[in-house]
């Protein structure tokens, strides 16, 4: 048995209202909105922070180098991490040779788990301050789908939100329609019954 409350709002009948076909349309832009908008919301943003990121990255390698250093500090002993955690760095008194045979000794950023007498990649700027290394292509894609990802689900949200307050209003709209054709129609009811 169909009961034919499919799309009534769409066709014409004597109980439709405006605020019903309000919103019906806007059933209709938000399922657009949320199914197309912000998929690709998220992709213009993730695409726009994936070039940001290649941009850093780039000038960062520019600006940076690498250098292949020992250990001669004493690294302070690991904390217990939890698994998957970002990775820390420590300061520690590293020393190397230039090509031209230059010894240099100074504080540098080291891994945790690193031992005296290691050698490691420690990254310096042009002014010869240790710095982190430059973001590598994990990174820039990891910073590119988070903020894609986060662009999407936000424009989804805004726009969930911005539906249910306008749902709001046209249910009280609807509600004040109500009253005002019962107020029109109620007296009728009231002298047939008495």
């Amino acid at each position: 048995m169909r009961s034919g409350l499919r799309g009534w709002r769409w066709r014409h009948n004597p109980l439709r209202r405006r605020s019903d076909v309000v919103e019906a349309w806007t059933v209709l832009v938000v399922a657009v909105l949320v199914l197309v908008g912000a998929p690709l919301a998220g992709a213009l943003a993730g695409r726009w922070a994936h070039q940001d990121a290649l941009t850093v990255a780039a000038e960062q390698r520019a600006e940076r180098h690498r250098v292949r250093a020992e250990v001669v500090g004493r690294p302070p002993d690991p904390l217990p991490t939890v698994e998957g955690a970002r990775e820390h760095r420590y300061r520690v008194a590293v020393r190397w040779t230039e090509p031209g045979g230059v010894p240099h000794r100074t504080t540098a950023l080291v891994p945790v788990g690193t031992h005296r007498g290691d050698l490691v990649d420690v990254w310096f700027d042009a002014r010869g301050r240790s710095v982190p290394p430059p973001p590598d292509g994990t990174a820039v894609w990891q910073h590119t789908l988070t903020l894609g990802a986060a662009t999407a689900g936000g424009t989804a949200a805004a726009v969930l939100l911005g539906h249910a307050v306008l749902r709001r209003v046209a249910l009280r709209h609807r509600l004040a329609e109500w009253d005002r054709e019962w107020a029109r129609t109620g007296p009728e009811w009231s002298r047939r019954s008495a």
